[in-house]
């Protein structure tokens, strides 16, 4: 007699990864598609309206000022009314939030000062360890 061995089908244990390569493939597309409609801007008419005031019981806001001639001025100065330095300012804003870290930090721009000079301040505040700016608006601009 003769005996049968049976071999044994080793089991095969690898992943189906086509499914998943397909998956992804799938989102890569759509990221592709709706990249370019992200980034690229939409001109519209900013509305006049005022805003919401600060709380009165917090503390004052640092304020700095760009007038129309792009001069930079600062609220906690010695003498507020005389411009400041770019660097004397974002070390002055460095020194005011190491005293107290929870004041906020406000930029009051000149209606004709060009865009640009905004948000250098705000990039030159941004650096100086400003964690929120926030822009200062004329109350009576919005009401009619």
């Amino acid at each position: 007699m003769m005996t049968v061995t049976r071999r044994r089908r080793k089991q095969v244990s690898e992943i189906n990864v086509v499914p998943y390569i397909d998956v992804m493939l799938v989102l890569l597309i759509i990221f592709m598609v709706t990249a370019p409609l992200i980034t690229q801007g939409v001109k519209v008419d900013l509305p006049k309206a005022s805003a919401e005031p600060l709380d009165p019981e917090s503390k004052p806001p640092i304020v700095v000022s760009v007038d129309k001639d792009g001069n930079y001025f600062l609220s906690t100065a010695n003498d507020p009314n005389d411009a400041i330095d770019v660097v004397d300012l974002a070390v002055a804003v460095q020194a005011e939030l190491q005293v107290s870290p929870e004041r906020p930090v406000v930029v009051k721009g000149d209606g004709a000062v060009q865009y640009n000079q905004v948000v250098q301040l705000m990039v030159l505040l941004q650096r100086a360890g400003v964690p929120q700016v926030g822009l200062m608006t004329d109350n009576s601009a919005g009401e009619q």
